[in-house]
């Protein structure tokens, strides 16, 4: 079996956690590939690639992946992580399992930017959402939406997010919008701050095709696909679909999906107690 490790940087109090993992690895006679800040795609011969850090470094990670097919783990050694689940004291207990082959698999749906198509070079893919949000020096924007060409509304606001179901647990929650299990075909549009308090998030299937246009007094706008980001000019008409491939993503045995997010939003938990 060979495995990658992909990270960026490692806090010094998780060092040693890094070093664990690579040990068990290799004591299980395991081939690891170093891939830390790596960004040109894996080779089709690795069979598993392990994220280490937090959701951000798991985004990074699935560009190095891309229609491979090959599964991303992600090892959690930040605060919160929904996508990178693992925490890092489990970690001999995670690799036994893998091992064993004691995991199931998911597939994790991307959203493509078709238009334009070069905004971050060969970046074309966003696992949790992309964003348009106003600078924060500059005043709300005007932005148009279509769905299939038939329109949807004009958001007065900081903005919109787009999200897939990965994505309803990172900016869209904290927005307002709803979680939407891994599995659900669709998509959330996000209002950011409205101006008007009557608009509210809503789902679309994940097979629709989303244009958007941005309008107001500004002459630009920012644009982020996962961790990318730029400044785009409001004539720049953004198109977005369903990509034509998926992620995998591993979940080990004994794990779900409502487990995860009971735990990491302390559902059920009284602090009177």
């Amino acid at each position: 079996m060979k495995i990658a490790i992909f990270g960026k940087t490692i806090a010094p109090e998780n060092e040693g956690y890094l070093k664990q993992l690579v040990q068990e690895l290799k004591n299980n006679h395991v081939e690891v590939e170093d891939c830390f800040n790596r960004r040109e795609p894996v080779g089709a011969d690795i069979d598993l690639l392990l994220s280490i850090g937090g959701d951000g470094t798991l985004l990074d990670a699935v560009p190095l992946v891309g229609a491979s097919g090959i599964p991303i783990l992600g090892i959690n050694m930040g605060r919160l992580g929904f996508i990178s689940s693992v925490a890092k004291e489990e970690i001999p207990q995670a690799i036994r399992q893998i091992l064993e082959g004691r995991y199931t698999t998911e597939d994790r749906t991307l959203l493509e930017l078709v238009s334009p198509n070069n905004v971050f070079g060969d970046v074309r893919y966003a696992l949790n959402e992309i964003n348009i949000i106003r600078n924060p020096e500059h005043s709300l924007l005007s932005i148009k939406v279509f769905v299939d060409d038939v329109y949807l509304n004009t958001y007065w606001g900081d903005g919109i997010l787009l999200a897939t179901p990965t994505g309803s647990t990172a900016y869209s929650l904290s927005a307002g919008g709803p979680i939407l299990t891994p599995d659900s075909h669709c998509f959330v549009i996000t209002p950011i701050a409205a101006h008007n308090l009557t608009v509210r998030p809503i789902v679309i299937t994940d097979d629709s095709v989303v244009r958007i246009q941005v309008e107001g007094r500004e002459r630009q706008f920012v644009f982020s696909m996962d961790s990318h980001a730029c400044a785009l000019d409001t004539s720049v008409e953004l198109v977005v679909r369903k990509a034509d491939f998926r992620i995998r993503t591993v979940r080990l045995e004994g794990a779900d999906f409502f487990s995860t997010i009971r735990n990491k939003l302390s559902w059920g938990k009284d602090n009177r107690n």
